[in-house]
Parts: C-alpha cells; sequence; structure tokens
C-alpha cells in the first residue's frame, strides 16, 4: 500500500464518516426509526442496500475462489435478479399491508406466536453462528492478503483486522440504526462497483482477453462427463452440482433468502410506501446481475493466470493453488498505487455493510420478537436502547465466536452452503403455503416450519458424524436407509425434496385442522385484500416497472444461454 492508496481510504473513511454524523441527528424515537429508518427510504436507497447487504465475504473469498477452483458452478445462486422479483411484486404487497417490522412478527400475524418463536430462535442463531462468524473470519484474511501484513506491534495482523471491523462497524450500526445501514450503502456500493470493475478489466488486460479466459477455462474438465470450468448446466450425475439439483436448489435457497429472510426483507420494509419498495427490489435485482461478472470471473481469470504463469496464486501447504486467495491475490499483484487504496475501499464497503445490516437486523429479532413480546407497554425510545445493547451483544458473541471460526475455519465455510440448504425449505414452505392458501391452518404453518428445522439438523448431524468418521458420500454400496437419504444423497436434491416434503406437512395438517379466521388473515394472503388495498398495489407500479423486470428476465435467460 502506497501512501496515495492510504489517502483515498482516508477520504473515504471521512466520507463515511460525514454520513454516519449526519444520520446521529435524525431522530430515533421509536422501533420503526431505529429498525426501519422511519419507512422512508427510497427506491435507490434500498436496491443499494438490498446489493450492499448481500455483498460479503462469501463473494470475496467464497465466489471468487469458487471461480477459481470450479469455474462457473457457483453461478446458479448469482444470477438470481428474478428472485427478488418476486419479493418486489409478490410479497411487498402483503408484508406492507401488515405493518410488522420483522419476518417472524409476520408469522405470528399469519399463523400463531409459536410459528415466530421458532423462525425467530432460528433467523438469530444462524445469524451469529454463521452470517457474522464467516464474515467476520473471512474480512480478517482478506485484509491480512491485501495488506501483506503478518504481525503489527507484536499481534497476529488477523485478529486487528477483524476486532477493528467489528468494532467500526458495530458504532455507526449502534447509533445510527437502520439509516446509517441504508445510507452509507449509497456510498458504498458505488465504490464497490467501480472497485470490482477496475480489477475485472485490468485481469483481463493482463491475461489478454475474454476469450484467452475462455481458452484456458474451457479445457480443464471438472468432471467425468465432459464438463468444463466454462460450463454452468453440468451433467445430472456431477456429484457437487447436477443441473437439475442445481436449478431446483438455488431456487429453494434463492426463494428463502430473497424473499423470507429479515436480513433482506428488512430493507424493503423500510420504503416509504409500496412503490419505492418494489423499485428499489428491481434496482437490487439489477445490481444482482453483476457479482457474477465482478467476483467469480475474476477467479477463473486468477485461475487461468496461474495456469500461463505458474506461481500467480499462493500455494496451500499441500502444495495446491490456494483458490481462496483469488481475489486479495489479484488487488495485491495487478493493481497501481491508488487503484489500490480504491479497492480496498470497496473491500471495506462490502464487509461494513454486511455486517452492518447483520447487526441491525439480529438486534430487530431480539428486540420486537423477545423483549417486546414479554413488555408490550414498554416507552418507545427504550425500545431503541434496547435494540442497542442488543446489537453490542452480538459484536461480542461475534467477536468471542472468531478463534471457533479460525480453528475449524476451512470445515465450517464449507458447511455454509449446507447449513443455508437445510434451513431454507421449512422456511420457503411455510411462507409459501401462508402467503398462497387460505386453507393454511396456524398448525400447518407451524410444523412446515418445525418438520424443516428438524429434517435439517438431522441432516447436518449425519454429516458431522459420517464425515467425522472418515466416509466418503456415496461409497458404500451397503450403506443403511438412514445413511443413503441423510448422507449420500446430493445436497441440492435433498434441498428440493425437503421443501416437497414440508410443504406436504404443512398441507395435510391444515386439512386435519381448524381453518383460520378470514378476519384474521384478510390482507395477508392471496384472494384476501380489500378493494382498498388491491387499489393501493395497482397504483404503485407502471409499464416502467413491468418493462425493467422483463429485461431483468430476459438477462439471466442469455446468461444460462451463453454459459450452458
Amino acid at each position: 500500500m502506497a501512501l496515495l492508496d492510504w489517502l483515498v481510504v482516508a477520504l473515504f473513511a471521512l466520507a463515511l464518516i460525514g454520513i454516519i454524523l449526519w444520520v446521529m441527528k435524525q431522530k430515533q424515537n421509536n422501533a420503526d426509526d431505529y429498525f426501519l429508518g422511519g419507512k422512508d427510504a427510497t427506491w435507490i436507497a434500498i436496491g443499494a442496500s438490498i446489493f450492499a447487504s448481500n455483498i460479503g465475504s462469501e463473494h470475496l473469498i467464497g465466489l471468487a475462489g469458487s471461480g477459481a477452483s470450479s469455474g462457473m458452478a457457483m453461478a446458479h445462486w448469482e444470477i438470481q435478479g428474478w428472485m427478488i422479483l418476486l419479493l418486489g411484486w409478490v410479497f411487498v404487497p402483503f408484508y406492507s399491508r401488515s405493518m410488522v417490522i420483522t419476518m417472524p412478527e409476520f408469522l405470528e400475524k399469519r399463523y400463531n406466536p409459536a410459528s415466530r418463536t421458532i423462525l425467530s430462535v432460528i433467523s438469530l442463531i444462524s445469524y451469529v453462528l454463521t452470517k457474522v462468524a464467516v464474515t467476520v473470519y473471512a474480512g480478517g484474511l482478506v485484509f491480512q492478503q491485501v495488506f501483506g501484513i503478518e504481525t503489527l506491534w507484536g499481534i497476529d495482523f488477523f485478529w486487528i483486522a477483524a476486532i477493528g471491523l467489528v468494532l467500526i462497524t458495530a458504532l455507526y450500526t449502534i447509533f445510527g440504526g437502520m439509516k446509517s445501514v441504508l445510507y452509507t450503502s449509497v456510498l458504498q456500493t458505488p465504490i464497490l462497483l467501480l472497485g470490482s470493475l477496475i480489477i475485472l478489466v485490468l485481469g483481463l488486460r493482463e491475461l489478454g482477453g475474454w476469450d484467452e479466459m475462455m481458452r484456458i477455462c474451457s479445457e480443464v474438465e471438472v468432471n467425468e462427463y465432459g464438463d468444463s470450468m466454462v460450463n454452468l448446466i453440468r451433467d445430472n450425475r456431477d456429484a457437487q452440482y447436477p443441473w437439475l439439483g442445481a436449478l431446483i436448489g438455488s431456487a429453494v435457497i434463492g426463494f428463502w433468502y430473497w424473499c423470507t429472510d429479515q436480513f433482506i426483507v428488512q430493507r424493503v420494509l423500510s420504503g416509504r410506501d409500496e412503490k419505492q419498495a418494489r423499485r428499489g427490489t428491481i434496482f437490487g435485482a439489477y445490481l444482482k446481475l453483476l457479482p457474477v461478472f465482478l467476483f467469480l470471473i475474476p477467479g477463473m481469470i486468477a485461475f487461468a493466470l496461474h495456469q500461463n504463469l505458474g506461481d500467480f496464486l499462493p500455494l496451500t501447504p499441500e502444495g495446491n493453488p490456494n483458490s481462496d486467495a483469488a481475489f486479495p491475490t489479484l488487488v495485491a499483484k495487478l493493481l497501481p498505487a491508488g487503484v489500490k487504496g480504491l479497492i480496498v475501499c470497496g473491500i471495506l464497503a462490502a464487509l461494513m455493510s454486511s455486517l452492518a445490516s447483520l447487526f441491525n437486523s439480529s438486534a430487530a429479532l431480539f428486540t420486537i420478537d423477545f423483549y417486546q413480546r414479554f413488555k408490550p407497554k414498554t416507552d418507545p425510545k427504550k425500545l431503541v436502547r434496547i435494540g442497542q445493547a442488543a446489537t453490542v451483544v452480538i459484536v461480542i458473541l461475534g467477536i468471542l465466536w472468531i478463534p471457533v471460526m479460525r480453528s475449524v475455519g476451512d470445515v465450517l465455510y464449507l458447511y455454509l452452503q449446507d447449513v443455508q440448504s437445510v434451513l431454507a425449505p421449512g422456511i420457503a414452505a411455510a411462507f409459501l403455503i401462508g402467503i398462497l392458501w387460505k386453507r393454511a391452518s396456524a398448525l400447518g404453518g407451524m410444523w412446515a416450519l418445525l418438520s424443516g428445522l428438524i429434517i435439517g439438523l438431522t441432516r447436518l448431524g449425519a454429516k458431522i458424524y459420517y464425515t467425522s468418521a472418515g466416509i466418503v458420500a456415496g461409497e458404500n454400496a451397503d450403506a443403511s436407509l438412514f445413511q443413503r437419504v441423510f448422507f449420500d444423497e446430493n445436497w441440492l436434491f435433498f434441498c428440493g425434496w425437503m421443501l416437497v416434503f414440508c410443504l406436504a406437512v404443512g398441507v395435510i395438517v391444515s386439512l386435519f385442522t381448524k381453518a383460520p379466521d378470514p378476519e384474521k388473515i384478510k390482507g395477508l394472503v392471496f384472494g384476501t385484500s380489500t378493494p382498498e388495498q388491491r387499489m393501493v398495489t395497482r397504483q404503485s407500479w407502471n409499464h416502467w416497472d413491468v418493462i425493467h423486470s422483463v429485461i431483468i428476465l430476459g438477462i439471466t435467460a442469455a446468461f444460462y444461454w451463453y454459459f450452458w
């Protein structure tokens, strides 16, 4: 890092401080102000926040590393712009009418208090132990690589980077709430996009162009069925990414993440009306088309450069190219002074925005779904203080979890997608039947959620047990039925079958239990909206919203066609 790079980082920090100070002067009188930014966000802030919240360590390390190791396989999860459109066009009207702050709160209105508690517990535990922990752990690794510093003041620089990242982000999240998350995203998103675009362009120039990358990567076979690194659609016998499983699994996980997860939906709930919320999702969908080109393809470029030069990527202790170091290595080796500082700002922006969103969403879940439920008459200003205190506790838990992440980080990172693939189906099933089917009963929705949790924990337990015993999936012809179902089955197909099972549980239990009171679910389910509610929704969109949505679907289809 040259002096010019440090000056760029300092300018970014000053701009960030200016925004935060401005936000802190705004009123934070109640939970709506603190957790939803006063429900006054415009489509630009919503879309930028959706994108910036989504882009975290799993992209800077995981997605670029996946591009360097397996090519286009993970693109199914990234080219999901159309799934965000479902949030805007289908779910926003129901969420807006419910006047909720959290997704568990919505499930209580639709089903019962038990459903709310189950989803709150699942969400809070998964945020602290997976999303917060992985983001902090990977953030420390990224900055250790980019700065090239092993120790500072006799302390491992990993700890300085990781804890510093947490504390700085925590400060502005605690004092600024959702508004700080939204408005810092407006600064962070363009810096992240510009920085990543520079890496893509310089990487292609160093390699010799797009065609050279495609040539090198197309010569590398990834399975015994003739698929190469550039194939998005792979043989259905592929052990990791069979095409049918990838399409089903990515859709299930994508639906849960984009349409029902507090982490994303909270940004949309902050919109001043349905129009701003929907247009925010359309803007976010446009931005979501970019990560494949900004992170995954640079990973493939790093792999191709390593093939040409032989020593571009650092090596693992086993002597193999370290694919997870692809993005930071491109930053360290290709960028001139000044530009490297801009990229560091982009990386900071991605990690801080993702962490800030996690802290704010976790605090909202605790404050609204636990504290306020037991003390409903709490003063609104006190709720804000409780939310700030909850953020502090979550920050402390995240820091305490770093040593665990560091000792078994690689294993946990491999399991991250597995965790999401077994969390998603039960939650997705509860929301799907709850919003699409008037007959879905309180117990039906609750058991769809519970069955998903039970099956998911069983799958994760089986995965840990058999893997630690040295057993390889699919290699034992005499395996028990339990092992074949809960361990040998491909994770993507398992995710799809799990959704079908949870939906079936929800439907069957609903048919054998009491139907919901029509008055209770008015406006929360298809076919129950009042004429006034339907009029508000119809007036919130026009032909331009439809045209932009069709363009996004067209780009997605073109991407699948090109990398088929």
